[in-house]
């Protein structure tokens, strides 16, 4: 079985302070380079983020193991500093890490 079978597609909803959309954009455009190669490290893959005009924020990622690789985000220096300036943004975190309330929405269909 190929690498790109054994992937988990997973899917996660944020909240995202509605005064807060224009600067949340702005700071997607402008993703550190360092975050960026992290992310690749620690197993995310084809990471996609979709920002409705409301603030609801739809994470979709690919990845052998979701939990493995959120730990393994939660390890590094860039993503304690990339959660720390992003918790503003966020509904519902009561100012913790917006990584850490990212829950799995359990897939129903796929067509490959």
């Amino acid at each position: 079985m190929s690498q790109e079978c054994q992937r988990q597609r997973v899917c996660f909803l944020l909240q995202v302070k509605p005064e807060k959309l224009a600067e949340y954009r702005k700071r997607h455009r402008e993703v550190w380079p360092e975050m960026r190669a992290a992310l690749s490290e620690a197993g995310w893959h084809n990471y996609s983020l979709f920002l409705r005009e409301d603030g609801l924020l739809i994470g979709y990622v690919e990845t052998q193991d979701f939990q493995g690789a959120l730990s393994r985000m939660a390890t590094t220096d860039v993503n304690r500093r990339w959660q720390a300036e992003m918790a503003e943004f966020f509904d519902g975190v009561n100012g913790s890490r917006a990584d850490e309330y990212m829950v799995p929405i359990p897939e129903v269909f796929h067509l490959p």
